[in-house]
């Protein structure tokens, strides 16, 4: 840990205008102590998981990491690509797609991951060395939740208390109902009907939630829902069309409900015989969706009678999400533009009162 100030501002660096994305985060590799590793660094956060440290200290390092590592890494083992983990791989591909739309507005664009690498001091001090005076945070969670976008806030916080000159920052809360948002999501699935038709029932399932949080004031939950009232509206559905579900608990305590898994299993004994399922709250692929939905969800409906399971996948790198991230940069930066005169004025100004060139 940083124990002093660090003296990193430099007077004669011209003042850019810097993105900081980022995402949950994934374990470097697919073997046992990858995930280990990962495992610790995100259980441990106490946004994660609200139980008094000493007793989940005992949990997590006495039970938790002793039994589920093997099993998380068998199921990282079957998403995981030539390209490494598809969270990852993916989150390059809209890095490097959002940094070509922005190109022309000299923005800064780097990524970071809450928990693993890079982190999000590696992201912050990428951006202080190539001069961003100011700053976007951009968490890749359309819906706001203590335990995603709250928790990154509280990694830049830490990342910047060992800074000496802080930036000008903004952060992007939340983007569960904005219009590019809710475009990209009709338009992914309108792309999938045309290939494969429609289904009896369109389920969006979102990762869950300790309903305890919820009850505490986490709007997550809201935030979920309207963002299914307005895809269902964008789509024309019909209420008996289209549901909500949870997916992904973790412990004995009571999570946001109706349970993904539990749906499923129910509609595959109703006369639904087709479900297409969508991850709205996912920005980019990765084992809750490829492996939790597309495959184990899938097997728990088909057991169940169903007869057609498709996975409609997250928006990745789609055009229509690049756009939409675009969209919302613009937004969110309004008012920062810093042209070239403006550089060169402050460089000029700098040497003036003493700098050193």
């Amino acid at each position: 840990m940083k124990n002093h100030i660090q003296n990193n501002y430099d007077h004669l660096t011209q003042p850019r205008i810097g993105v900081l994305l980022t995402n949950l985060g994934t374990p470097e590799s697919a073997d046992k102590s990858s995930v280990r590793r990962f495992l610790k660094e995100f259980l441990w956060d106490r946004r994660v998981v609200e139980v008094p440290r000493l007793i989940w200290w005992f949990v997590l390092n006495g039970v938790i990491l002793n039994t589920r590592p093997k099993k998380a890494a068998a199921a990282y083992r079957k998403v995981w690509t030539e390209k490494g983990s598809p969270l990852m791989s993916i989150s390059m591909d809209q890095l490097h797609a959002l940094r070509s739309e922005l190109a022309e507005s000299n923005m800064l664009v780097e990524f970071s991951m809450r928990y693993g690498s890079p982190s999000i001091s590696d992201g912050l001090e990428r951006l202080r060395q190539q001069g961003a005076h100011k700053i976007l945070v951009f968490p890749l969670y359309p819906q706001y939740s203590s335990t995603t976008t709250a928790t990154t806030f509280d990694a830049v916080a830490a990342e910047l208390k060992n800074w000496r000159w802080i930036p000008e920052m903004r952060f992007i809360n939340q983007y569960h109902e904005h219009p590019g948002y809710i475009t990209a999501l009709a338009n992914s699935v309108r792309k999938h009907w045309e290939q494969y038709g429609r289904a009896d029932k369109l389920l969006l399932s979102f990762h869950g939630i300790p309903e305890a949080y919820f009850l505490q004031g986490d709007p997550y939950h809201c935030q979920c829902v309207k963002t299914g009232r307005l895809l269902a509206e964008a789509l024309l559905l019909s209420e008996s069309e289209w549901q909500i579900s949870f997916q992904s608990r973790l412990g004995p305590k009571k999570w946001l409900q109706p349970y993904t898994d539990q749906t499923l299993e129910e509609l595959g004994k109703s006369a639904v015989k087709s479900v297409q399922v969508i991850c709205p709250g996912f920005s980019v692929d990765c084992l809750e969706t490829i492996e939790e939905i597309a495959m184990e969800n899938r097997d728990v409906f088909l057991e169940a009678g169903g007869e057609r399971y498709e996975y409609i996948e997250c928006l990745n790198s789609s055009l229509d999400h690049i756009e939409m991230m675009k969209q919302l940069v613009a937004e969110h930066t309004a008012g920062w533009n810093v042209t070239e005169e403006d550089r060169d004025l402050s460089q000029k100004r700098a040497i003036e009162l003493g700098a050193s060139s």
